[in-house]
């Protein structure tokens, strides 16, 4: 035996869409890395020359900071319309107030004129007033470059504690009679925070002669330590534009680096990576882009999954309500909440069942009136034949027993008994002249009729009997109805029966008889007869038109009436039916086609 094996459509769907989401994720991945290592090299010189240009705004604009403080110093110093004592207090309180400035010194014709320090912050660098002075003995100022250049900037540091550089500018006051320049040494720790931020790069700044001004190491910079390693500094230097990058070997690595120009005494930023750091930045993208694909799988199983079980879901409901409907039950309804394709589809299969389940009711219907009529037209074929053997004889009997009983007085016991003969055979002749009618042994003429009186002369013959048991008659019947093709005493047979039965069904108790006529549809006309009797009970309103099919008692009739009133109204090409609702009366129609009198008598003519 073959066997498959049977995946649901939800599985189905999420392995699709997790297939496709991974080959579209991993396309753009590998697509990205690739071009990321292929751009390596431009990747990181740009990011090299941005950083090192970077650097170099913000150090720039520290020195400029730096030059406008000393210049206010400058002020005060040759101030000389404030007396002493407040000179003195205001030039205490910018160190305070300008805590990056460690000392100023006023220089005239190149000769030092003199020296403000923060005592406090050389202490607490374990230095002293001497070594300042020193410093400056030591530090031969070029006045020649600061009259050019107009600023002149040095490392100068004495120890790792107090990291500092030189900050000399030439200053043009209307106070002094020669320009003058004013020298300040100038905490670097702002600069040496800058060189730190950076975890990629490192960075640095250099003074005019290649030292290192500002470094992440900061006893490199107490060191003074200065850098040769980096190419064509001096030409970078003279640019006075953009960052420049090149290439270059320091400590047996390949390194990329980066300059850029403060165009500030000749101050230069400059940065370095090594050259493998390209391919760890594409590896920290590569695992960026793997984790974001990660969760791009994730979210796409968990859209997938919601998605597919509201999918599926509908669709095995539709499955199993197929399954139902193919066992013939028809009363399912399918509840999809969705007004998308698989909505319409339920909607569609919901409609379906309601038509299977109005067509099957039809359809058994049918087959019951099928049934019925076979029934009856077997039973009517019966009757012919039965009906026609059986007369004769009675005939014979009849006569028989009429010629007898003449032979005997009234008073006889055998003149009685002739006379039962006689009256039961008459009884059964009747019964056979019925199923004559009902097999349509006998066709009677059939003509033009007024449904109206013929329905009057119905209830003239027993209006007496009926109202003897204190039934009332009701007639609703317009003055205007088309004719029918009928046979009038049928017709008349027809509703005096219905009205007879409906009498014997109120037994013996008040009641109301009604009987109307109506154009129910073009080309139709209905007669009703009804009653506010107990009704019929459900279980028997299909075999009522049955032969024999009574419930009287015995002797109280022989059950042929309502099948002969089928047969006469099935001979007239109509129908008769019943509705009824137990304790509710029952009513009876009966439809006939109608003629149109102007055609009929065209036709005569």
């Amino acid at each position: 035996m073959k066997m498959s094996l049977k995946i649901p459509i939800r599985y189905k769907f999420l392995l699709t869409l997790l297939l496709v989401t991974t080959f579209a994720v991993s396309v753009i991945t590998f697509t990205m890395a690739n071009l990321f290592h292929s751009d390596k090299g431009g990747y990181i010189h740009d990011l090299t020359s941005v950083n090192a240009v970077r650097t170099a705004e913000e150090a720039r604009a520290l020195m400029n900071g730096y030059r406008e403080r000393l210049r206010v110093f400058g002020r005060m110093m040759l101030e000389r319309r404030l007396p002493q004592q407040v000179k003195a207090q205001t030039l205490e309180g910018l160190f305070v107030e300008f805590p990056e400035l460690v000392s100023v010194t006023l220089y005239a014709d190149e000769k030092e004129e003199a020296t403000l320090y923060d005592a406090k912050a050389i202490a607490d660098a374990g230095l002293s007033a001497d070594d300042l002075a020193r410093l400056r003995a030591a530090q031969s100022l070029p006045f020649a470059s600061l009259r050019e250049q107009g600023v002149y900037a040095a490392n100068v540091s004495l120890s790792e504690r107090l990291p500092v550089f030189l900050l000399a500018i030439a200053y043009q006051d209307s106070a002094a009679e020669h320009p003058v320049v004013l020298a300040s040494l100038v905490r670097s720790d702002a600069l040496l925070n800058m060189a730190r931020r950076a975890s990629a790069f490192e960075t640095f700044l250099l003074d005019g002669d290649n030292r290192l001004l500002a470094h992440a190491d900061a006893k490199r910079v107490a060191d003074r330590a200065t850098v040769d390693w980096i190419p064509n500094l001096d030409q970078a230097r003279e640019q006075r534009s953009f960052g420049t990058t090149f290439e270059y070997t320091h400590a047996n690595k390949e390194w990329v680096g980066g300059i850029a120009p403060l165009n500030f005494a000749g101050v230069v930023a400059a940065v370095q990576i090594p050259s493998s750091a390209a391919f760890l930045t594409a590896r920290e993208l590569l695992n960026t882009l793997f984790g974001v694909a990660l969760g791009l799988l994730l979210l796409a199983a968990a859209v997938g999954l919601i998605s597919a079980y509201r999918i599926s879901r509908p669709l095995e409901k539709l499955s199993q309500a197929t399954r139902v409907v193919a066992q013939g039950q028809f009363d399912i309804n399918v509840q999809v909440n969705s007004s998308d394709e698989i909505g319409t589809l339920a909607q569609s299969f919901n409609d379906m069942a309601v038509g299977l389940k109005e067509r099957d009711e039809k359809l058994r219907q049918a087959n019951l009136a099928l049934v019925q009529s076979e029934k009856m037209s077997a039973f009517g074929q019966l009757s012919a034949g039965i009906a026609h053997e059986v007369k004769n004889p009675l005939t014979g009997i009849l006569g028989y027993a009429q010629l007898t009983k003449r032979k005997f007085n009234t008073d006889d016991p055998l003149y009685k008994n002739l006379e039962v003969i006689e009256k039961e055979t008459k009884r059964c002749r009747s019964i056979i002249d019925n199923l004559m009618r009902f097999a349509r042994a006998e066709h009677a003429e059939k003509r033009p009729t007024n449904v109206v009186q013929t329905i009057r002369d119905a209830v003239a013959i027993v209006d007496h009997q009926l109202g003897i048991k204190q039934v009332a008659i009701e007639l609703d019947l317009p003055p205007q109805l088309p004719q029918v093709n009928a046979n009038a005493n049928q017709l008349q047979q027809v509703v005096m029966n219905l009205m007879i039965n409906a009498q014997q069904a109120l037994e013996g108790k008040p009641g109301r008889v009604r009987v109307a006529a109506r154009l129910e549809n073009p080309g139709w006309l209905t007669i009703e007869v009804s009653d506010d009797g107990p009704g019929i009970p459900p279980e028997i309103q299909s075999r009522i038109f049955e032969p024999f099919f009574s419930t009287k008692g015995v002797g109280e009739g022989t059950g042929l009436g309502l099948s002969v009133s089928y047969g006469i109204i099935k001979d007239h090409s109509g129908d008769i039916t019943v509705r009824s609702v137990p304790g509710q009366g029952a009513t009876f129609l009966i439809t006939i086609p109608a003629i149109d009198i102007e055609k009929s008598q065209a036709k005569n003519a």
